[in-house]
């Protein structure tokens, strides 16, 4: 069982059809057929052809390729439910991101959304800051590959009191720093009020591997993962989310010039707990998050100096953990559409009002945001290494905002809020365009 990224061309979507429909069928052509997609991006596209990186999972049994079920599956919202003001907001790992791409550094971003909005929903990459996690208090945290599920239509939210959360961490050869990684769940219990029975060390421990994609991404592979698979399968229903701590292969010297690269270098660990995390979200339908333990005593005592603030609450961190315990803590059971319809309370596509994102994505969210008649608002200001055009997507009239930053992007979501048109509080304001229309029937 390994999990890896794929890189491969697709035609670009032509303007006729489904786009997403025509960008399934395309990926899955391009797919060897004993994978099963997990993750999709689009890294490039132009007007033939799209370069994607999917990210594919391998060597899973058929009762576990029908639990992964497929990243397309998609069921459109028949009305936007206006009874509450919900934004979805995504900054996605491993692209760089001028803000959100280093270490929970788009908190102040999210905040400033959060305020203007009933709920945020929001995945982990935006807020986790290692041993710091300040999420907005009306926040929905959840895996990315559930806030793409969110959006394609095929699950809700469900909100909770407290989830009872699974900790399960490497076996840690070294004492002290298996010792951090339960004392953090310690703390957890001890000050808010975490509900976690035990930790389990897994011996062997799942191998992951940081990477680079060709262009650029921070990716990774994930081996070894049958032992979590089978502890989750065996105890499914005695918890309600997934923590997990492993080591990630990065060279020491990677890290070292990360902290200190001033060429703004990749987060290198991002890539691989994403493909990790939306695995094992999809596979047993529960919240799930990862962070890294240290490898070895070096780069547990490296002396990173001052650095870049957007980094800096990876240098004052321990274990890395805090902010994945507080974001799972409350993190919102997934539920499934029935016979009655979603179930009372839940949150579902029909509840999104927004998509806020940095301009340039195209994944999952973005697609599906396409598809249901979602307004996006795009944020320039939030560079990244992805190279496309949003604007050559087939959208509806007004349903695309390319702004400048998230200063602006809060009084475009404020005028939606209000009902009222965004160009309309802009100057110049164009002529009324009118047309005769000749009935001859």
């Amino acid at each position: 069982m390994k999990i890896y990224e794929s890189e491969l061309e697709i035609p670009a979507i032509d303007g006729e059809g489904d786009p997403l429909d025509h960008i399934a069928q395309s990926v899955l052509a391009n797919l060897p057929p004993d994978v099963v997609p997990v993750r999709f991006v689009i890294s490039k596209s132009g007007p033939q052809s799209y370069q994607c990186e999917v990210g594919v999972m391998a060597g899973a049994s058929a009762n576990e390729c029908e639990r992964l079920g497929s990243i397309f599956e998609f069921r459109k919202r028949t009305v936007e439910d206006i009874s509450s003001f919900n934004v979805a907001f995504i900054v996605p790992t491993g692209i760089g991101s001028t803000i959100g791409g280093h270490a929970g550094d788009s908190t102040p971003a999210a905040r400033l959304i959060g305020a203007v909005c009933d709920q945020i929903i929001l995945h982990p990459n935006v807020v986790n800051a290692s041993d710091i996690n300040e999420m907005p208090e009306n926040a929905l945290s959840v895996e990315g590959s559930v806030l793409s599920r969110l959006l394609m239509g095929t699950v809700g939210l469900q909100p909770v009191r407290a989830n009872r959360v699974l900790t399960v961490m490497d076996n840690h050869p070294i004492d002290y720093l298996r010792n951090a990684t339960i004392n953090t769940v310690s703390s957890a219990r001890a000050t808010y009020g975490l509900s976690c029975d035990s930790t389990v060390l897994l011996d062997p421990p799942i191998h992951l591997d940081a990477v680079y994609t060709a262009s650029g991404r921070a990716s990774g592979t994930v081996e070894n993962l049958q032992g979590l698979v089978r502890l989750l399968a065996e105890r499914k229903g005695s918890y309600d989310a997934v923590a997990l701590a492993t080591k990630i292969a990065v060279p020491l010297a990677s890290q070292v010039d990360y902290f200190s690269d001033e060429e703004e270098m990749i987060n290198p660990w991002g890539g691989a707990e994403a493909i990790f995390t939306h695995t094992i979200s999809s596979l047993f339908d529960v919240p799930t998050a990862h962070a890294p333990i240290t490898a070895d005593e070096e780069i547990d005592s490296l002396e990173l100096g001052l650095v870049d603030p957007r980094k800096a609450a990876e240098a004052i961190s321990f274990t890395y953990f805090q902010c994945v315990l507080k974001g799972l803590r409350q993190s919102p059971k997934i539920v499934s559409y029935g016979e009655d319809g979603w179930p009372r309370g839940a949150l579902s596509v029909d509840n999104v009002s927004c998509l806020v994102m940095p301009d340039g994505a195209v994944g999952l969210p973005t697609l599906a945001a396409l598809q249901q008649g979602i307004p996006v608002i795009a944020v320039r200001e939030n560079e990244n290494i992805l190279e496309n055009d949003l604007t050559a997507l087939p959208w509806a009239r007004g349903q695309l905002y390319i702004v400048e930053n998230y200063w602006e992007a809060v009084g475009v979501l404020a005028a939606i809020k209000a009902g009222i048109d965004p160009l309309s509080a802009r100057r110049p304001l164009a002529d009324t365009s009118w047309e005769v229309y000749n009935d001859t029937e």
